[in-house]
């Protein structure tokens, strides 16, 4: 382990480590040393000022993903879980492998390969069973072998499950906001459910803001006749302007959907009513002939809504290979082919929400370098198990889930159905959030009271006091 700096921000004390991990755990162990090339994993430690010099219980963030890095708080009102976990804990941040500031994969790293199997073989690296590993090195070498509490968040608690099932005496409670997989893990399985979900959220969205109906059909249309670039060079395809549904099930995303809208157009309302008065007509008319241009502020927004987000998207189906499995083969692809109406071509147009295509890897730049690797691991058949469901039923391991009812990404069903067959497992079930809750100052405040009231806190606090 090696310090790299000390700080303070606004309601924080702030450490920043990296830590030395192998790129393949076949064959090493984590806590001992290992062989084989290695990668740096960061982590940021988080502790409130007046508890510097206290032995607080300390607290795993495990962020959702898959590819994403820890959060980087501004303040302790910023993420509502950090208030209130710094109560109690010293927090944890770590950055999972290839992602933030530990050893980065990006597009130019997988251009290296000229052997597609070579670049799959990479890629398979930056899963659920390296990354618990690394965490379970990191307790082991840095934090004094004791266990502790994690708090998985989206995709984190799909590591949560593989943490239990793989390490189960690192975690002495553990805690899950919207992200418990469904076990066994079946990609297809997963899409029938949120399919009709995105279809939902949209169909929600357009009743709240009906005139947005015809603007996006409109914006729809001019991209089916015009050839629309962005300033990073892709085309922008009505495909991609309907991924921007990904953001459906966080909030307030119908709000941020109507104003990214209501500015597309450059040359103002009137001739996309085909009036000089917008009132004057609502018609579905033909606008490609009409002198309409998309606005750079809109065609700006989408680049940066749908752009590549580090391993987001590379990695997006291989979460669910666990083990010996059929082949993905595009799961969401083929759910997607069984669904006419989320066809380009159909009106109101639908918008796609936590879903890879195929299209993605030939239309956005930065995915282009990822393609090889992905169709071959849309093949592959063999995966590490990342669950183990006799060990899980025998959980001792104090586990208390937010469930969101509504929950786009992460059926809430199926989330039950796993915490069923749980050991010590405990659903908290709220329709008032969306994914995103945990960033309120109610969601981690209300778990943390459930599990404390009901003793599943206490060895955790006494062996800090001891």
């Amino acid at each position: 382990m090696t310090k790299l700096a000390s700080y303070y921000i606004p309601g924080m004390y702030v450490e920043d480590h990296s830590c030395r991990v192998p790129l393949d755990w076949n064959g090493n162990t984590p806590g001992q040393g290992f062989e084989g090339k290695a990668i740096s994993l960061f982590y940021r430690v988080l502790c409130a000022p007046e508890h510097v010099n206290q032995d607080l219980p300390v607290l795993l963030f495990l962020q959702g993903g898959p590819g994403g890095a820890g959060p980087r708080p501004l303040d302790t009102h910023s993420d509502g879980w950090i208030d209130e976990a710094l109560r109690h804990f010293r927090i944890v941040l770590p950055d999972q492998r290839g992602t933030g500031r530990s050893e980065h994969l990006d597009a130019s790293t997988m251009t290296a390969f000229d052997d597609p199997r070579q670049a799959a073989a990479f890629l398979k690296h930056f899963l659920a069973d390296s990354i618990v590993r690394d965490f379970e090195h990191l307790r082991r070498t840095s934090f004094g072998n004791r266990a502790w509490v994690t708090l998985g968040q989206s995709y984190g608690g799909f590591l949560t499950m593989s943490y239990l099932s793989m390490f189960p005496e690192g975690v002495a409670a553990a805690f899950t906001t919207g992200g418990i997989p469904h076990i066994p893990a079946d990609a297809v399985e997963v899409y029938r459910h949120t399919f009709p979900r995105m279809q939902a959220k949209t169909r929600q969205y357009y009743a709240r803001y009906p005139e947005d109906v015809e603007r996006v059909s409109t914006v729809v249309e001019l991209l089916n006749t015009q050839k629309v670039s962005l300033e990073n060079g892709d085309v922008l395809t009505p495909e991609r302007l309907q991924t921007l549904g990904s953001d459906f099930g966080m909030k307030p995303s119908f709000e941020r959907m109507h104003w990214l809208f209501d500015t597309a157009f450059s040359n103002g309302d009137g001739s996309l009513y085909g009036a000089s008065d917008p009132a004057a007509s609502h018609s579905a008319v033909s606008h490609s002939g009409s002198g309409m241009r998309l606005s750079d502020d809109f065609l700006n927004a989408v680049m940066t809504r749908t752009s590549t987000k580090s391993l987001y998207w590379p990695l997006q189906e291989f979460i669910y290979a666990d083990g010996d499995i059929e082949p993905l083969r595009w799961a969401a692809q083929r759910v997607r082919d069984e669904l006419p109406e989320f066809g380009s071509d159909r009106r109101p147009l639908l918008f796609t929400g936590e879903a890879i295509f195929p299209w993605m890897f030939e239309q956005e730049r930065q995915l282009q370098p990822f393609k090889a690797a992905v169709d071959v691991l849309m093949e592959e058949s063999h995966w590490n198990s990342i669950y183990d469901a006799r060990r899980l039923a025998e959980n001792d391991v104090p586990l208390q889930s937010a469930v969101y009812y509504d929950d786009m990404y992460v059926d809430s069903g199926m989330q039950l159905d796993t915490l069923s067959r749980v050991g010590n497992a405990h659903a908290w079930v709220t329709n008032s959030f969306e994914h995103d809750g945990v960033h309120g100052d109610v969601v981690f405040r209300t778990l943390f009271d459930q599990a404390r009231d009901r003793g599943d806190l206490e060895a955790v606090f006494a062996q800090a006091k001891g």
